[in-house]
């Protein structure tokens, strides 16, 4: 693959004073990145076969190279290999990694502009806060399914989520994969169904449960490894044992941000398909990686990066995902009154993603083909 850059440099100078203060120069720098490849399609109608071969460029300049992002303590493995494999340097994007704080949130961050991408808040905080009136948009996904276990006692019976009916659980209710499971049992309520009590963080519920004071505590994909290395506790099911693709953390940013810089957008996504390629065929060495990334072991990290049924990245928005949950959070009262008025379909962007997803294929699909065939079946099913 042969790649052109051309490097354009403006250079604004203060003549009329160059001589008596010693000159000023402003630079402006802008990388433009295109990349011309040979595309072949083959078209058989019948017993005809034709084959066309042309030459195709494609527009890889980003509008803004500097993107703010923010992902969480628990990082982002799509972003880790698409920075350690350079593909974003490649599209000439550098990432600035904006932390969330106890006063500002991820979606704070978001909403007041000082981040530009949030991809580990997961579904349920993007979509109360574009119920509340926030401009945003889902454009893309981290997790499909997070390998969040749902613990218990071990001596504790597990009939699926109608175990739940009647006990007090250590869930927030707003994790619509759980309250619509127990909607799909035939309660209209799930709310009045068992008793959901919300703890600050994840040790504290698999405190109740070892106490005693709930039966059952759903955990976060962190926890997969202290908890297995446990004799009083065991894993019952996981969320996506109950919802399977309920979409666990979605790539989000402001509206305005993806209408002006949509080629941005679409390089950010390219690199992170490429990225779940390489992903998809070296889990060990991504450990390794991840494990580097955010400073831990690599024993934590396959305690659900090789739980391959439980544990889904994906790039894909997962559009149907995300209207099942907007409809499950409306009924089970997790959204703003607002969201009578709009529609989320509006607040749900594929197109940028099947442009990316068709020009890597393009131009990459030859390293793995496999891997492209997979994605395509995979937005067919889950967003068309």
């Amino acid at each position: 693959m042969k790649k052109a850059f051309s490097v354009v440099l403006a250079v604004v100078m203060c003549a009329a004073f160059l001589a008596s203060c010693g000159g000023s120069t402003t630079i402006t720098q802008t990388k433009t990145v295109t990349d011309t490849k040979t595309v072949t399609v083959t078209v058989t109608e019948g017993d005809k076969t034709t084959t066309t071969t042309t030459s195709k460029t494609y527009d890889d300049t980003p509008e803004v190279t500097k993107v703010r992002w923010n992902y969480g303590t628990s990082g982002n493995i799509l972003v880790t290999i698409a920075q350690e494999m350079g593909y974003f340097k490649e599209y000439g994007i550098e990432l600035e990694i904006v932390q969330a704080t106890a006063v500002l949130d991820a979606m704070a961050l978001l909403t007041t502009g000082q981040a530009d991408i949030v991809s580990n808040a997961g579904t349920s905080n993007p979509l109360q806060q574009i119920s509340a009136g926030n401009d945003l948009t889902i454009f893309g996904g981290h997790m499909v399914n997070g390998c969040m276990p749902i613990i218990a006692k071990a001596d504790t019976e597990w009939k699926g989520i109608e175990s739940f009916v009647g006990e007090k659980v250590a869930v927030n209710p707003s994790y619509f994969a759980l309250t619509g499971a127990v909607m799909d049992l035939g309660y209209d309520n799930p709310l009045e169904v068992c008793d959901w009590v919300i703890y600050p963080n994840y040790n504290d519920a698999l405190a109740a449960v070892v106490k005693g004071e709930v039966k059952y505590a759903l955990q976060g994909t962190g926890q997969n490894y202290a908890i297995k290395n446990r004799d009083d506790i065991k894993i019952v099911a996981y969320q996506s044992d109950i919802m399977n693709n309920y979409s666990c953390c979605r790539m989000v940013c402001r509206t305005e941000f993806l209408k002006n810089n949509p080629k941005t957008i679409k390089c950010i996504e390219k690199a992170l398909l490429r990225a779940q390629a390489w992903y998809e065929s070296h889990r060990h060495e991504t450990a390794a990686l991840q494990a580097k990334a955010i400073g831990t072991t690599e024993e934590y990290i396959n305690a659900f990066l090789l739980d391959e049924r439980h544990y889904v990245l994906n790039v894909d928005p997962l559009r149907k995902s995300v209207i099942r949950a907007w409809g499950i959070l409306d009924k089970t009262g997790f959204l703003k009154d607002k969201a009578k008025e709009i529609n989320i379909e509006d607040h749900i962007d594929t197109a940028i993603y099947v442009q990316a997803l068709t020009e890597a294929q393009e131009q990459y699909g030859a390293e793995d083909p496999a891997f492209y065939e997979r994605q395509w079946k995979f937005f067919n099913e889950n967003d068309k």
